[in-house]
């Protein structure tokens, strides 16, 4: 969107609020809220200069964490809806945009397949983790949960928030064995581990948790939205585990990562609504306008933005979840940037790829000389560091702690002097990165190719 026509779509929403506010009969503003035009010019210079102190994140030479800006779609809705700031805890706090938060959610349960749900919007992907775990810790109260070691870290501490045993189980290799020692109740599965991208296992892992009486928690926090490219007769993500969600128990999605909205706008989804009754609570104030269901009343949240359901509403409108249309060919594109990286790193002899991108995310490592963790490590580092202060041109990437046991899994000539080892990684979650892959991967291979050289 070019930067005219978002400043006219920005400019429509916030004449939308003063047509709005025109509607009341008009009143005076207190005094007390005043504020100087020229100290308010003055606050607002003073902040863009202290704003130039982030990183690039709309530039696709940003390829480091799981960072962008939103489309603008969602921006202009964001601030049409900010300025009633309404709150959508209760229909009585937001009663437009409870209703938008309704619809959207039930557009992401079908995108899963979900005949029935119970679902609502939360202020991050750990919130909607912690509301599954709850509800887990709820129906099995005696029994652990569990999750593998590339699971994200919070599921532990929230395991410790809610008083439950988390069991880390470091592959699901002998999972029936586990559920046995340590009485799982509840297990949860990744689809898009925020480290590489991984798809962890539902297929195989499904069939012995329904058996074993074990419930299936999703966290797809990261990579939820791609079941959009799993879908069809050429899917260009795994089907087999996105195709499984609908079975499972709960599952969580970011819209704040890959559905192009501003942070915190987290989703969690139930499979059976009779989950509802653990939510179940009195307020004497808050539930009077409507005797239908109040989202407050199936969260764990209190007060939550109901611009944030405003945006998602208005972004899913410009982009409903299709594969051929809408958000699909926007993942599409970052999709194809991974794989454009990987082909790129199979060709190299400077470079080598830790282990093949199942989404967006491309790991990967110089070929050093020799080829040891800790020289890895080291020029790992230095390559990360320079190009970030590159004075002319920086690229920034991210770095990745792994086992050296793994690394030499797939390369079998590295030596493991050393535990675990530094290796890089970029996430190519705009779709921008597409076209700019060969010069970004350009940029990587000729500072492995210096440093060789002065060797």
């Amino acid at each position: 969107m070019e930067d005219r026509s978002f400043s006219c779509h920005i400019a429509q929403a916030l004449e939308a609020q003063q047509r709005f506010r025109a509607s009341r009969p008009p009143f005076t503003p207190a005094a007390s809220l005043a504020v100087e035009e020229e100290r308010l010019s003055a606050v607002l210079r003073s902040l863009e200069e202290r704003l130039t102190d982030n990183y690039p994140f709309f530039h696709p030479s940003y390829a480091g964490q799981m960072l962008k800006p939103p489309h603008p779609a969602a921006t202009a809705a964001y601030l049409m809806a900010m300025q009633i700031n309404p709150n959508n805890h209760a229909r009585d706090g937001g009663p437009a945009t409870a209703a938008l938060e309704l619809e959207s959610v039930a557009a992401i349960a079908r995108m899963f397949g979900f005949e029935t749900h119970l679902g609502h919007l939360t202020s991050s992907g750990t919130i909607a983790n912690l509301e599954a775990l709850w509800v887990a810790r709820s129906l099995h109260p005696e029994r652990s949960i569990a999750f593998s070691s590339n699971a994200h870290y919070t599921h532990g501490r929230m395991c410790q928030v809610l008083g439950v045993k988390g069991i880390v189980l470091d592959s699901f290799d002998r999972f029936e064995e586990a559920v046995r020692t340590h009485d799982i109740g509840t297990v949860v599965v990744t689809l898009g581990t925020t480290s590489t991208g991984e798809l962890e296992p539902l297929a195989a892992l499904l069939p012995a948790a329904r058996r074993l009486g074990v419930r299936v928690h999703i966290d797809a926090a990261y990579g939820g939205f791609f079941t959009l490219l799993s879908q069809g007769n050429a899917p260009s993500v795994e089907p087999s585990g996105f195709s499984l969600v609908r079975e499972c128990d709960s599952v969580v999605v970011d819209p704040h990562k890959h559905a192009l909205q501003p942070y915190g706008c987290g989703c969690v989804l139930f499979r059976d609504p009779a989950v509802g009754r653990f939510y179940k609570h009195d307020s004497p104030y808050t539930y009077f306008t409507t005797a239908e269901l109040h989202l407050g009343e199936i969260s764990l949240e209190c007060s939550r933005a109901g611009a944030a359901a405003a945006a998602l509403w208005a972004t899913l409108q410009c982009f409903p979840l299709e594969r051929h249309r809408g958000l699909g060919p926007v993942l599409q594109e970052c999709r194809d940037a991974a794989l454009s990286f990987s082909a790129l790193l199979a060709g190299s002899a400077l470079l080598a790829q830790y282990r093949p991108p199942e989404l967006d995310i491309v790991t990967y490592l110089p070929r050093t000389a020799p080829f040891t963790a800790t020289a890895v490590t080291a020029m790992t580092d230095d390559i990360f560091t320079t190009l970030m202060n590159d004075p002319a041109d920086p690229v920034y990437l991210a770095t990745l702690s792994v086992p050296s046991d793994a690394v030499r899994k797939y390369h079998p000539s590295f030596v493991p002097d050393a535990p675990t080892t530094r290796i890089l990684r970029s996430v190519l979650m705009k779709p921008e990165h597409a076209p700019y892959v060969p010069e970004l991967f350009r940029r990587v291979e000729n500072e492995v190719r210096r440093r060789t050289e002065q060797m």
